[in-house]
């Protein structure tokens, strides 16, 4: 099978106003995270704390849902145009401003926004998709998204073997040899909520669904777990969300299912924590926070997303 035709969409530049917006709301994450990791135990005698490397820093995913094109490129690059009353093209000068590391992880929720952006937007970026996972798009996501880093929503042994046979289906040629010989990372996703209109496996029969992937999946990485907190807890004043207790439980309890070794627990990684309250999450240990709104702003309502939708939006 072929990867589906590339669609020439043009990418829309950043204006210097929008830029500097952004790079100032994304240092301002950047220094948050920084502080709770600061206070974060290392070494704990609590239950419910991941006992996360002292040398690991928390991975910041900049949720880009809805958002266009040129948002992301913003952040990535860390320039500001010359001159915001020019129509710049995709190579004009920059002049960069200075700031932290470079972004390089984003998140997108919807198949069709994250394939446009992909084939448009630098290959230096990591694309991590974090939306509902269909059967009938897991095949496609694997094979032609450019740069996918993660996909974070697994939650069926279907769909984990489907992303397995995508990622045997890229085009080699258009890769690099780390390209060629990497796996694809995946997060099962974990309902720890209980609530129905969320997707993820329970935390019961998490355990089966990572052997599954270990054992039968052999171009896919486990990365580690994934959920969303309920939004009432995510609000709550204490920082001992239940929703990240029960994920917590949940990886110690696939550690000692699984076997694993000293190493492979300390890679194996939690995602948890969103805009609300991904430092209650650093607090418990989260490897990963997925920050989208308190970055890029208020997102518009989908309709039809696309890749340079929504310029103006924020």
């Amino acid at each position: 099978m072929t990867s589906t035709p590339e669609t020439a969409i043009a990418l829309e530049q950043p204006t210097m106003t929008r830029t500097t917006t952004l790079l100032t709301n994304l240092n301002t994450i950047l220094a948050r995270i920084s502080a709770a990791s600061s206070t974060f135990p290392t070494t704990s005698t609590s239950t419910t704390r991941r006992h996360r490397p002292a040398n690991k820093p928390v991975r910041l995913v900049a949720v880009s849902k809805l958002k266009p094109a040129s948002d992301v490129l913003a952040l990535y690059s860390r320039s500001l145009p010359v001159d915001e009353s020019s129509t710049p093209s995709a190579t004009t000068t920059t002049t960069t401003t200075p700031s932290a590391t470079q972004q390089l992880h984003f998140g997108e929720n919807y198949f069709q926004e994250l394939l446009e952006k992909s084939r448009i937007l630098p290959r230096g970026i990591k694309w991590h998709f974090i939306g509902g996972l269909q059967s009938n798009k897991c095949v496609s996501l694997a094979r032609d998204v450019r740069g996918l880093w993660a996909v974070e929503s697994v939650d069926t042994e279907k769909k984990a073997k489907l992303l397995d046979k995508g990622w045997g289906e890229r085009d080699i040629s258009a890769l690099s040899e780390e390209e060629r010989t990497q796996k694809l990372r995946v997060f099962v996703q974990v309902n720890t909520s209980g609530e129905e209109a969320k997707s993820g496996v329970e935390p019961v029969a998490t355990p089966a669904l990572c052997r599954y992937i270990r054992e039968q999946c052999p171009r896919l990485k486990l990365q580690g777990l994934m959920t969303i907190g309920a939004i009432a807890r995510s609000k709550e004043s204490t920082n001992e969300n239940a929703d990240f207790v029960s994920l917590i439980e949940t990886r110690e309890a696939i550690i000692k299912a699984l076997g694993m070794s000293e190493q492979e627990a300390d890679d194996f990684e939690l995602s948890m924590g969103m805009s609300s309250d991904f430092e209650g999450a650093i607090a418990l240990g989260s490897d990963q926070v997925r920050v989208g709104t308190t970055i890029f702003g208020e997102r518009p309502v989908k309709a039809g997303a696309n890749a340079n939708a929504g310029a103006t939006s924020a």
